[in-house]
């Protein structure tokens, strides 16, 4: 799969067939369980779903999210039923909306209205004071109004969560590589500084289930990309390389130059690179909470794009306002 594909850039035309065909999926390297989960984060069962949530979230009586998985739902993928939250070309529309309810149930929001972005990996933040009529296009969205569920749709990409308790505000954010990269999380932040005059320190972030650096593999000249952008960004990699490194391989293969194997890989941490944005922004680390579960490791529980392709299904990251 080409290094810059941002796994949910787009969906591709299959045979009218059952999710999957006859491929299985491959176990899990390291199958996630409740058990791998631990505080300050849980796994909320209800309504024959599992919904990760962050404990701190819960104090708030006023608040509802959730991160969604896999399990339970009505579509099927691979011969399993599954919570697939999108509409893909291989799942019936009535599946999804009954999976979305099923969804706002388990979390207690089934009053509230769901507004999704037609998400373009960009750095576009709406403010919404009322339900859109129509889904926008961007990739992070903010609201200070009760009972309207923002979503932000994932299957690696990272799914940010902010919530400002003093002024009763949140957003919901997509940050692949090309939203981190504009910086979409520390440019939310900015805007409910604007919208609702938050202050970054009051802020408290939560970090979902995404592809991990132990399973986010690109091309070394990532490295130079996000160098242009922030100062730090040697850390977000495994080998700062960028490509332009002489390459021994080719002296000891007795190549000439023009000839020599590609550079090497390297690892791209979007959690870390998120956590820095959000720091850089104005919030305090102990405000910050990371679930450090990779999509690509923990397929049991979650989908991967990178490692089931485009038929992939997605999850949804919710967050919302309960009404006075």
């Amino acid at each position: 799969m080409p290094d810059s594909c941002d796994y949910t850039v787009e969906i591709v035309r299959r045979r009218k067939s059952s999710p999957g065909g006859n491929r299985k999926r491959q176990p899990a390297q390291a199958a996630a369980s409740p058990k791998a989960i631990s505080a300050p984060w849980r796994l909320h069962q209800a309504s024959g779903l599992q919904v990760l949530q962050l404990i701190p979230f819960t104090k708030f009586p006023w608040l509802v999210h959730g991160f969604s998985t896999r399990v339970g739902g009505t579509s099927t993928f691979d011969s399993e039923k599954v919570l697939n939250l999108s509409f893909t070309e291989w799942d019936a529309k009535e599946n999804v909306l009954a999976n979305r309810c099923a969804l706002q149930e388990a979390i207690g929001a089934q009053e509230f209205t769901l507004s999704t972005l037609r998400q373009i990996h960009s750095d576009v933040v709406h403010a919404f004071s009322a339900t859109p009529g129509a889904p926008c296009k961007g990739d992070a969205s903010t609201t200070n109004t009760p009972e309207l569920l923002l979503g932000t749709q994932t299957a690696d990409c990272v799914p940010i969560l902010l919530v400002d308790p003093k002024k009763r505000a949140v957003a919901a954010i997509h940050a692949g590589w090309r939203g981190t990269l504009r910086r979409i999380a520390q440019k939310t932040v900015g805007r409910m500084q604007m919208e609702f005059g938050s202050k970054p320190a009051d802020l408290v972030a939560a970090i979902g289930p995404s592809i991990g650096p132990c399973c986010y593999e690109v091309s070394a000249d990532f490295v130079t990309k996000f160098a242009a952008q922030f100062p730090d960004a040697t850390e977000f990699f495994d080998e700062a390389r960028t490509g332009d490194e002489p390459n021994p391989l080719q002296w000891l293969n007795m190549k000439p130059p023009g000839h020599q194997p590609p550079p090497k890989n390297v690892h791209l941490d979007l959690w870390k690179a998120n956590r820095s944005q959000l720091q850089a922004a104005g919030l305090r680390a102990q405000n910050l909470y990371c679930s450090n579960l990779c999509t690509g490791c923990h397929r049991e529980l979650f989908f991967s794009y990178r490692k089931e392709g485009a038929v992939s299904g997605r999850m949804m990251s919710v967050i919302g306002l309960r009404g006075s």
